[in-house]
């Protein structure tokens, strides 16, 4: 079974120049992509053992040193502290839970978690997770979530004064979490403002929790160490230390999800820690789900130039050579196999290149073909708003602008019930 699907991909390979011609908005693309079965030293991976104790410990110090950076493995003692809970939020249809998780002992540093959790349910229910852009208190227009005093980057009036939250900003994102949809489907949803942990501006890594992990006399992160993705990451890693300990929640059923630079985050957090259930990644582009090598909307110097903090600092030497660069992010996806993994795309975010992002799950077909489990078809894409998700690697392309919206979570709720339905 294996055998006859590598086999099936290595044919469909051949397909390719006609599936870019098909793409009639685009230029014309041409790469070569890193083989995610062979090693660096040339040896071809044929089995899940040499996948899981050679190729891909291969490929995560990779994106470590030349991308992400390194995540420091300092342990940091988490203090959880309850702030409120309502056993009657949504009209009764949900608990509403809001915790603080302390990362040093003089309350410095912290992140505040905001949870929802189905009442219709037995406990404990499975649940999604994902960093929030304006504040916990805009994910819903519920008067009951705390408002976050956190900077934040993109601060539109009134929502926004200076840059910090009023009362107008509660619920100015509800269409991106459709909390109500979540808890419907039996789902819970926890999350947490990404400003907790690191401000989403350049320099500003020392006004987040990286100094916890600076080694004596040092002032920035090293050029092969985190970026804010990094840092980003690691808070959701954090996020489910605490979600283990709450019995409300199946921590053994979370998946990890974000939007455009928070999807690069969820993908980054998936492939590093194995124990989310499930990653998604909506409109996550160039260093998410795009193939770099493509060159198409976005690019490595674009990003970097706009967005320096992202990224290690090793990843600038990339700007403008992403053929040298040593991985692409087909491989980023294989680090997840063989969990579930989704990708959304959107008709009109051609900056995220969205057949770049359908591309990278199907080059990573070949290693859930390792574990025996069924990816991507085929190199075509689907038509828009025809999902794709009878395998472990599911896909959309969606009619419409960059964003998530409640056609996204429908196909996510699906993607997930197939897995978490049992």
């Amino acid at each position: 079974m294996k055998q006859k699907i590598i086999l099936s991909f290595l044919l469909q390979l051949a397909i390719l120049p006609a599936c870019f011609a098909q793409q009639s908005n685009e230029a014309a693309v041409g790469y070569h992509l890193p083989d995610v079965m062979r090693t660096q030293s040339g040896k071809v991976i044929n089995t899940v053992a040499g996948w899981e104790k050679t190729r891909r410990p291969e490929i995560t110090a990779l994106f470590e040193k030349n991308v992400q950076g390194k995540t420091p493995v300092k342990n940091i003692p988490l203090r959880y502290v309850p702030l409120s809970v309502s056993r009657n939020a949504l009209n009764g249809t949900a608990t509403r839970k809001q915790v603080r998780v302390y990362f040093s002992g003089d309350d410095k540093y912290y992140m505040d978690i905001l949870l929802y959790l189905p009442n219709s349910k037995n406990k404990p229910v499975p649940m999604f997770l994902g960093l929030n852009f304006g504040g916990n208190q805009s994910v819903n227009a519920d008067t009951g979530i705390l408002i976050s005093e956190r900077w934040v980057k993109y601060a539109p009036e009134p929502a926004y004064k200076n840059h910090f939250a009023t009362a107008a900003s509660r619920g100015t994102q509800s269409n991106d979490w459709c909390v109500e949809k979540i808890i419907a489907a039996g789902y819970g949803l926890a999350t947490v403002y990404y400003g907790d942990l690191q401000p989403d501006s350049a320099n500003s890594v020392n006004a987040g929790v990286a100094p916890l992990f600076y080694r004596k006399g040092q002032k920035e992160p090293a050029a092969d160490e985190w970026g804010a993705i990094g840092v980003w990451a690691w808070c959701l890693s954090r996020a489910l230390d605490y979600m283990e300990t709450d019995k409300d929640i199946d921590s053994k059923r979370v998946t990890v999800m974000g939007h455009s630079r928070l999807g690069k985050t969820a993908l980054w957090a998936g492939a590093q820690d194995k124990r989310f259930a499930l990653v998604i990644s909506n409109n996550s582009g160039e260093g998410g789900a795009a193939i770099t090598r493509r060159k198409y909307g976005e690019t490595i110097a674009v990003m970097n130039k706009a967005f320096p903090h992202w990224f290690c600092g090793n990843f600038k030497k990339y700007n403008d050579k992403e053929d040298e660069l040593p991985v692409d992010f087909h491989e980023l996806i294989a680090l997840i196999a063989p969990r579930p993994v989704y990708i959304a795309s959107a008709s009109e975010d051609q900056w995220a290149d969205p057949l770049g992002e359908y591309l990278s799950g199907w080059y990573a077909t070949p290693v859930y073909a390792l574990y025996g489990l069924k990816g991507l078809n085929t190199p075509v894409p689907p038509d828009i708003n025809q999902p794709v998700g009878d395998g472990t690697i599911g896909y959309h392309i969606r009619k419409g602008v960059h964003a998530i919206t409640p056609y996204d979570w429908d196909q996510y709720i699906r993607f997930a019930n197939r897995f978490f339905s049992k």
